[in-house]
């Protein structure tokens, strides 16, 4: 695991949990420092939890952390954040705790205590005042939303209707459970 840069941002951090590692940053150059849940957990398919992280933080104004997911775990497991990214704001002093679901329709995915589930990554925001206008400004984009700018085979105008599937490698055990084993190991 890497160490902070010099002049990092200093953030406090309480462990609920004493036994909990400290969220850490896995490589140079990561932007998000891994969160483990305290808890097993078992979600069948579909299922989703709150999963508990053991810490709490005290960020300083002007910043907020988000809750990331990981994605070796969306990728083998087909786990996923149901708010993702979770806001954690500077007042809050609370466990951060991480609400996933499993999203594989057929495997059953198990979490052993201290597995990594998410990812913090801690930014300055902006706090900003809302001016009330009858117009907004004109912009190149103006109202197109949700793939109006294409770059998919589903939404692209004359592209050929051939479809893509996508197929993550890794299998269920004997016992139909899904492997984070691989993702305990930082593989």
């Amino acid at each position: 695991m890497s160490a902070p840069r010099p002049g990092a941002l200093e953030v406090l951090i309480r462990r609920v949990d004493p036994d909990v590692p400290l969220p850490a940053y896995e490589h140079p150059g990561d932007a998000g420092a891994d969160l483990r849940t305290t808890e097993a957990c078992e979600l069948a398919p579909g299922e989703r939890a709150v999963l508990p992280t053991g810490v709490s933080v005290a960020l300083p104004e002007g910043y907020a952390a988000f809750v990331h997911p990981r994605s070796g775990l969306a990728a083998r497991c087909g786990v996923a954040l149901v708010n993702a990214p979770g806001t954690v704001d500077a007042g809050y002093r609370g466990e951060i705790k991480v609400i996933v679901v499993n999203l594989d329709p057929r495997g059953t995915v198990r979490f052993e205590r201290f597995d990594r589930i998410a990812q913090l990554v801690v930014q300055q925001v902006e706090r900003v005042r809302f001016v009330s206008v009858a117009e907004l400004p004109p912009s190149v984009r103006a109202e197109g939303g949700f793939g109006s700018t294409g770059g998919h085979a589903a939404v692209d105008e004359g592209k050929s209707g051939t479809s893509v599937q996508a197929a993550v490698g890794g299998t269920a055990g004997g016992n139909r459970y899904a492997s984070v084993v691989s993702d305990r190991e930082g593989q």
